[in-house]
């Protein structure tokens, strides 16, 4: 169990886990996992920690076919800038590993943003909290699940 897992049972919304066996030399773990579930890869989405304006922390979810598009999430949250939150407090502040960061049951709850092409599909894939490890849920019930908002975020 990961507090990924325990947030959405908790919530009692409908979600099926998705295990596969996770190669350490992978080059993208998103890649990895559609490959590895036979998904297509715009509906499986990583999970990313901005800084905002030098200060906040900020979660961007987004197809892992694309990238996070830093002024398209600076836009979405009000700010003025975005740069990638350093590895080591993406990890303290989440509470996970990178490859396996959820944005579902973080320690610290963030202003969290999906980009709008999640609502393109019934279901979409994010990480359950390890790496090897995908839950597969309603856009809007992540969206709920993480009190987020949907923005084109993707570039």
């Amino acid at each position: 169990m990961t507090p990924a897992i325990n947030t959405a049972k908790k919530a009692g919304i409908p979600f099926e886990l998705h295990e596969y066996h996770h190669d350490a030399a992978a080059e993208s773990y998103g890649l990895e996992a559609a490959e590895k579930l036979g998904v297509a890869a715009e509906q499986v989405f990583k999970t990313l920690v901005v800084k905002l304006d030098g200060k906040a922390l900020a979660v961007g979810i987004v197809p892992v076919t694309g990238q996070l598009g830093l002024k398209q999430i600076a836009k979405a949250a009000g700010a003025k800038k975005a740069v990638m939150a350093v590895p080591a407090e993406v990890e303290r502040t989440t509470g996970y590993v990178l490859g396996g960061v959820s944005p579902l049951g973080q320690k610290k709850r963030l202003a969290t943003y999906i980009d709008a092409s999640a609502q393109e599909f019934s279901k979409v894939y994010v990480s359950a909290g390890r790496r090897g490890l995908e839950i597969e849920l309603a856009p809007d019930d992540l969206a709920t699940l993480c009190q987020a908002g949907f923005a084109p975020l993707a570039v």
